[in-house]
């Protein structure tokens, strides 16, 4: 018989999960008190704060049986909002931790969910976070809240309202791909089954893998603006633009291109693979726009243009066409879409 939350006290439970809890180099005082204390030697503090909602932002369970795992809520809790504080060209510092558990959650998820915390910390390059503290509650569904700070170390952020006419457009990261894993789990085709490329892509819908050194690294390159892309590339795009007061114009051939590696997974699901790299979220890529001469960092690919904002134009173009004449669903992902 497995042991559940409600057989424990929360100090017991606390007492589970504490040492499991990733403890980086900037945190001064830690979990045990009533509240952490984090160093911030560059005066100022980078903090996200994102909830994933069981049945909303994940399924314990899934259409082709694959049974979510708290290391991979616990995982994916982390990279999103270290992907936050990246795409201010910040490097993150602690991470405080809320949730609410039902009583019949076994123990070993809660502390399989420390685990992933913890451990993508370390695998994405974050090791300087700690997981400094946080809260537990009761509830009729499992909720993660996460929050993150981060420092600037002296540069100047990086925000959504940079974008000027003439600049380059660039990505890091993947696009699509976890897109294409939330199909994969959506769909009839058992996780045994999947090929190569599809348990690729499965695997990072599962545990997403931001690229945390490329915010930094745009920051010091003199990108104009950047953000994390978590509800898909035009949606964000057209954040950005709306932000900057400018329009982007996306190169179609380049869009095309990055399509082409989750074709086969694909056509086995009868999907577009330009479509998911359009509109697929949680990749937990950045976007970023950089001036015309500037060589783009390592890992980012160039994709567009910035362009001039024209009355009664979309904010976002492909190839100078509007949006409609390429996909003819939804731009991207909102939470409070029917």
């Amino acid at each position: 018989m497995r042991l559940t939350v409600a057989q424990l006290s929360e100090s017991e439970l606390l007492a589970r999960i504490f040492p499991r809890l990733h403890a980086g180099t900037s945190t001064i005082l830690g979990p045990g008190d009533d509240a952490a204390i984090i160093a911030a030697p560059d005066g100022r503090t980078v903090i996200s704060i994102d909830t994933q909602v069981q049945d909303q932002d994940f399924r314990l369970r899934w259409p082709n049986g694959y049974a979510t795992t708290g290391f991979d809520v616990g995982w994916k809790a982390a990279a999103q909002n270290l992907s936050d504080i990246n795409a201010m060209g910040a490097e993150a510092t602690a991470m405080v931790v809320s949730l609410t558990l039902p009583g019949t959650t076994p123990v070993s998820w809660v502390e399989d969910l420390a685990d992933g915390l913890s451990a993508a910390i370390v695998a994405l390059g974050a090791g300087a976070c700690s997981v400094a503290g946080g809260d537990l509650s009761a509830g009729s569904e499992l909720v993660v809240t996460v929050a993150v700070t981060g420092s600037l170390e002296g540069r100047d952020p990086v925000l959504r309202s940079g974008a000027r006419p003439g600049d380059q457009i660039a990505v890091c990261g993947n696009l699509g791909v976890s897109a294409a894993g939330l199909a994969l789990q959506e769909s009839t085709i058992v996780p045994d089954r999947y090929t190569p490329a599809a348990a690729h892509a499965a695997e990072l819908f599962n545990r997403p893998w931001p690229p945390l050194v490329a915010g930094p690294a745009g920051a010091r390159a003199g990108a104009t603006a950047m953000m994390d892309i978590s509800d898909g590339l035009l949606r964000d795009a057209g954040r950005l633009a709306a932000a900057s007061g400018t329009g982007l114009d996306l190169d179609a051939g380049v869009l095309r291109e990055l399509a082409t590696a989750l074709e086969d997974t694909a056509a086995a699901l009868g999907a577009d693979s330009l479509e998911w790299v359009l509109t697929g979220g949680e990749d937990h890529g950045i976007l970023s726009t950089f001036p015309a001469a500037t060589t783009l960092p390592a890992g980012f690919i160039r994709i567009g243009s910035v362009v001039s904002a024209e009355a009664n134009q979309p904010a976002v173009t492909i190839s100078g066409q509007n949006l409609r004449s390429v996909i003819t669903g939804a731009v991207g992902w909102d939470h409070f879409a029917v």
